[in-house]
């Protein structure tokens, strides 16, 4: 069971090992105790592994008296809708997000169609160690129907946010990389809404992917040599469940994630109706928050987690908000981090500007982001934190998600794992050597 990582908002495991299908049985029983009245929907990202589990995991519900809605492949976020659209108590979405194929894991939802926040998780991973369920009498079974058309109402609400016509005038060519995963399914649907003419990679959601399932410059270099070779405009890379978009220019070059939810950022301050605060966590690049800065809102930081990001929106009214890793939030589609959200509102952007994304992407602030790890017992950690904010009195120190430090145009985060003894650094400063000796001086505090 070492291997099986259990957090407040849910657990992920090799299949076979650590995650097999008793434990996703007895881990759904202890959720389905905790939810309201109301049926629970069920979904899964392309996983080969994905049909036993989710067949265990709607036997479990059932067996808990709760009706199933099956939306069988879904992207997270599509799943998130999906709740709020059926009416549903909640929802269980069978992915392991970016990690290797061995993998595969279980993402709660509540009512409210987000991820489940802290409090309610750990009550549902408390009740799964205590091995509470709610086993119900034989006349008393669940019910299971196949939704039809689960995607609809996701896709409906994205193209809400954009001028969808405007932008199928300008006949964008575009790839998009789905990777085998989730994103695929509505990925397409949306691209067609838009009028564009789409280069479609890795559409067939079986989980046999490709390349690495991260979307990261290393894992992405043949994706981006083919948006060259296609002459598309822009290629759009995903990760498995869909939740994560990192962008490639029309010159093939790897723009990243940070810039997926900056030049989200930056449309959404050039609109009037989401031109308002904004959150971000931790370890998100600040350029978000200079654009903010520049368009005259506010700005906050919370601790690293989607749960923490949108439990600030919604204290601070943000009108928009994400998560560094390729996670734009939209509040008006959902609370929860969203690839689809990214790639109409960067064509949306591209559309309206009329610049290319390599223009939008190099206009925007240049700052430089470095991480590094290194092996250390959480114990320590307490004493790393008050030599760091001792050596860097000039700093505003901030902690609760390990020790953050900020200067007005650069930052350190230091924070301890949740799974692992190690401590990981992460700076941005306007250069990466800078950025870098953060990191490095933080380290030899050790």
């Amino acid at each position: 069971m070492s291997d099986l990582i259990i957090s407040v908002s849910g657990l992920r495991g090799i299949v076979g090992q650590s995650l097999t299908p008793t434990v996703a049985v007895n881990f759904v029983a202890a959720y389905a105790s905790k939810l309201p009245d109301g049926p629970i929907i069920v979904g899964r990202d392309g996983r080969s592994s994905g049909p036993v589990l989710c067949q265990a995991i709607i036997a479990s519900l059932r067996a808990c008296g709760r009706d199933c809605i099956d939306a069988d492949v879904i992207a997270t976020p599509t799943i998130g809708v999906l709740v709020r659209d059926r009416k549903a108590a909640g929802a269980v979405q069978v992915s392991a997000s970016h990690n290797p194929p061995p993998y595969n894991g279980i993402k709660l939802f509540g009512p409210e169609g987000r991820v489940l926040d802290a409090q309610r998780g750990a009550t549902i991973r408390d009740g799964y160690f205590d091995g509470e369920a709610a086993w119900c009498d034989f006349d008393k079974i669940g019910a299971v129907c196949v939704d039809k058309d689960p995607h609809a109402a996701h896709l409906e609400k994205v193209l809400a946010t954009v001028d969808f016509r405007k932008i199928a005038s300008a006949k964008h060519r575009v790839l998009l990389d789905s990777n085998h995963g989730a994103g695929g399914i509505l990925g397409k649907r949306l691209l067609d809404a838009l009028g564009c003419e789409a280069v479609l990679v890795g559409k067939t959601p079986d989980g046999q992917f490709a390349h690495v399932p991260e979307p990261t410059a290393e894992n992405l270099q043949s994706i981006a040599a083919q948006v060259r070779e296609e002459k598309c405009s822009v290629g759009f890379c995903q990760d498995p469940d869909a939740d994560r978009l990192a962008l490639v220019d029309e010159n093939g070059r790897y723009i990243g994630e940070e810039y997926t939810l900056a030049l989200c950022v930056q449309r959404a301050m050039c609109q009037p109706s989401t031109r308002g605060p904004i959150v971000i966590n931790g370890a998100t690049s600040g350029m978000s928050e200079r654009l903010a800065d520049e368009a005259g809102v506010a700005s906050y930081r919370s601790a690293v987690g989607e749960a923490n990001v949108a439990d600030m929106m919604i204290a601070q009214k943000a009108m928009y908000g994400g998560e560094g890793n390729g996670g734009p939030i939209d509040p008006r589609v959902g609370y929860v981090r969203d690839s689809f959200v990214g790639i109409a509102q960067v064509l949306d952007l591209m559309t309206t500007t009329g610049k290319s994304l390599s223009e939008l992407a190099d206009a925007l602030p240049k700052l430089s982001i470095h991480k590094s790890k290194a092996e250390v017992s959480a114990e320590k950690l307490p004493t790393l934190f008050d030599k760091l904010i001792a050596k860097h009195s000039d700093a505003e120190a901030a902690s609760g998600d390990g020790l953050r430090l900020a200067w007005k145009d650069k930052w350190l985060l230091v924070r301890g794992s949740n799974t692992e003894p190690i401590v990981r650094f992460i700076a941005e400063a306007e250069s990466e050597s800078e950025a870098k000796s953060l990191c490095d001086e933080a380290a030899k505090l050790l």
